[in-house]
């Protein structure tokens, strides 16, 4: 699949692959022309695998935000078998930021919760680019309890700047239902997966973030803001955007060694935007895995073992001197 239009980082990558594209346009290849064509494939993958290795926070955030990359509506067509699409809050309206309904995943029967932001700018625009209103986690949170009455897995993908943030969202109580959402999340009694496929920015995030298994992809973000909101309250300029991603340490390395994830799930070579395929097969791997190691374990334990991992979130030692000694 294309990569679509180039990050700032890609220059060297994006002349290579037009050069590459225009050898393979010619119609009359020599042999020279084809080895030219082998030698440069194996230049472009170096150079890919050198510079997504090596991204830094803010590179990384431009990869978790770039267009083409594949959003929870592209993971349902591709690694999912079924999905019924449910609508509404039952209070308010229907909130395209937040997609929920019943799918299948191989022989599990499952719920799926997701944020969704649109290819198009019509489309963007009417999903509120990724950013769910109040009735938006209210229906997630209605969904959640039909998982729970029906024992299905409940699968949340995480995929959003923030909360919505206008004057009609706070009026109808967003921070109260991004907290009631996480608690009602800490007490299903049925298993609980979710996924930061792309951005994971602030409560917005962690209203549907509390999971038995918390995963990210490779090249997403995780973190309490976003990198122009950090910078433009610590620094009062979101130019230094940049050195705020280096310091929330939101990155899928940082977050694995910080025990704030379960597991990193590895992204094609130069991003999850190349591959669409590749990407939702190794999630569709991991989602069966774990639901296979979730099946069966008592509700109790699930509850139980849920509330001590977040628990364990932010734990520290404090290896000061006791005064009294």
């Amino acid at each position: 699949m294309s990569a679509g239009p180039g990050l700032e980082f890609e220059h060297d990558i994006a002349e290579l692959e037009e050069r590459i594209a225009s050898l393979e346009r010619q119609t009359d290849r020599t042999e020279d022309v084809e080895k030219e064509i082998r030698e440069s494939r194996l230049e472009l993958v170096r150079q890919l695998r050198e510079t997504y290795d090596g991204l830094d926070a803010w590179q990384t955030v431009q990869v978790a935000r770039h267009k083409n990359r594949p959003y929870t509506r592209d993971y349902l067509k591709l690694a999912f078998d079924e999905f019924v699409e449910l609508h509404g809050d039952k209070h308010f309206g229907d909130d395209r930021a937040m997609l929920s309904g019943f799918a299948k995943l191989d022989r599990f029967k499952v719920m799926v919760i997701g944020h969704q932001k649109g290819r198009t700018y019509k489309e963007r625009a009417a999903c509120h680019f990724g950013c769910a209103h109040p009735e938006g986690y209210r229906k997630a949170m209605s969904k959640m309890a039909l998982a729970e009455k029906y024992q299905l897995p409940l699968i949340c993908f995480i995929d959003t700047p923030g909360a919505y943030p206008g004057v009609g969202a706070e009026e109808r109580g967003q921070a109260q239902v991004i907290a009631e959402s996480m608690f009602k999340m800490s007490r299903l009694r049925t298993p609980v997966i979710c996924v930061v496929i792309g951005e994971g920015g602030s409560g917005g995030a962690l209203g549907i973030g509390v999971g038995d298994r918390v995963a990210v992809l490779q090249h997403a973000y995780y973190s309490v803001i976003s990198p122009e909101g950090c910078a433009g309250i610590l620094w009062k300029s979101h130019e230094h955007a940049p050195k705020a991603a280096a310091a929330l340490r939101f990155t899928s390395r940082d977050l694995e060694q910080l025990g704030v994830v379960d597991d990193v799930l590895t992204e094609p070579l130069g991003g999850a935007h190349r591959d669409h395929h590749q990407m939702a097969s190794r999630l569709k791997s991991y989602l069966s895995k774990t639901l296979n190691d979730l099946e069966g374990i008592d509700s109790d334990q699930l509850v139980e073992s849920r509330y001590e991992k977040f628990r364990r979130i932010g734990v520290f030692l404090d290896n000061a001197a006791d005064p009294a000694e």
